[in-house]
């Protein structure tokens, strides 16, 4: 299987600049599991709108996959109380 590239959404490079570093850590070893499984244990598809969302602790990484270019768009990283907020 080969790997998938993973993209970050200027949003998403703005939420990762906020979080400190303990969840940033996080943050970056998920990313490395997504470009091997963008479908691994613990990522759901999203309700309502397009996409999938995997966990991190509190926190958590909405993103999009598109398998035949073999991308993962990552679009936001927040906290979960504010996660699923789209403004």
């Amino acid at each position: 299987m080969s790997k998938y590239v993973v993209r970050l959404k200027k949003k998403a490079v703005k939420d990762l600049n906020k979080l400190p570093s303990f969840v940033f850590e996080k943050i970056v070893k998920e990313l490395k599991c997504l470009e091997e499984n963008p479908y691994h244990h613990g990522c759901e598809k999203l309700e309502g709108v397009e996409g999938y969302r995997t966990r991190m602790g509190d926190y958590r990484m909405l993103y999009t996959i598109n398998n035949p270019k073999k991308e993962i768009f990552v679009y936001r990283v927040r906290h979960r109380k504010e996660a699923y907020r789209f403004d």
